[in-house]
């Protein structure tokens, strides 16, 4: 049950991405690149935020070690080699679930972590972690995107998996 929940969970990823890329495509560069109130000071940081960590942790359930450094870096400037670069990354996030088996998820995975600390977690646990991380940041983004004159999209996963 817990790898069709993961695959649901990939789909919708997909799903609320493509959402929010459309309606954040209404805006113009300097809003979305328009420091707010924000971890990753706005739009467009967390838009790459949020891949970040999607290649970090595809690596490191590739059984790859990757450091969690540089969690704010800005992989793309122009957007539409951001929103080209998300397609591909939500693509190859679809075909590790459609490939997970539960006795991957009963694994153990052994990292180092934004602080340098080593830890060893649960795969199942990691994996929520990985579509947690993303909606909490989709959220910071609907939240930004309050902030301009754009109306934010709904991402309700039952809403998306199911128009």
């Amino acid at each position: 049950m817990l790898v069709e929940h993961f695959q649901m969970l990939a789909r919708y990823n997909s799903l609320a991405n493509h959402k929010l890329y459309q309606v954040c495509s209404q805006l113009s560069d300097a809003e979305r690149k328009q420091n707010r109130p924000a971890f990753f000071k706005s739009i467009h940081g967390t838009l790459n935020h949020i891949l970040v960590g999607d290649r970090i942790w595809l690596t490191r359930f590739a059984g790859k070690q990757i450091p969690s450094t540089m969690l704010d870096a800005i992989l793309y400037e122009d957007y539409e080699e951001l929103w080209t670069a998300r397609r591909v990354e939500d693509e190859q996030i679809e075909t590790f679930v459609a490939n997970l088996t539960a006795e991957f998820l009963h694994g153990t995975i052994e990292y180092v972590n934004n602080a340098g600390k080593t830890c060893a977690d649960p795969v199942n646990l990691l994996v929520a972690h990985f579509f947690n991380h993303q909606t909490h940041h989709r959220g910071q983004i609907h939240d930004m995107v309050t902030q301009t004159t754009i109306s934010p999209p709904s991402l309700d996963m039952h809403r998306l998996i199911r128009p």
